[in-house]
């Protein structure tokens, strides 16, 4: 009978502990997870998803150092055309 009871022990032990890892591992991705989400690459990102089309556009027009001009011509519309979209004055 002695026996029996260690057994029973030793089984609700060996539970205890792996319940235990589990929730240590779940903190752990938790914590992981949240400091990823505050980092300088995810706010970037964050904020590179919240960007207008026009704000998009400019940004991309002024990285490859693309003129208004030079843009509408490529995409078959105006030079006024385009500043629009970019001050986001106009949607078409």
């Amino acid at each position: 009978m002695l026996l029996a009871t260690w057994g029973t022990a030793l089984n609700i032990l060996v539970f205890a502990a792996l319940v235990a890892a589990v929730i240590y591992l779940f903190v752990l991705i938790v914590r992981a997870l949240k400091k990823y989400i505050g980092s300088k690459e995810m706010r970037e990102e964050k904020q590179a998803v919240k960007r207008t089309l026009g704000e998009t556009l400019k940004a991309h027009r002024t990285r490859c150092q693309m003129t208004q001009e030079f843009e509408a011509e490529a995409l078959g519309v105006s030079r006024q055309t385009v500043s629009k979209w970019e001050n986001g004055v106009s949607h078409s």
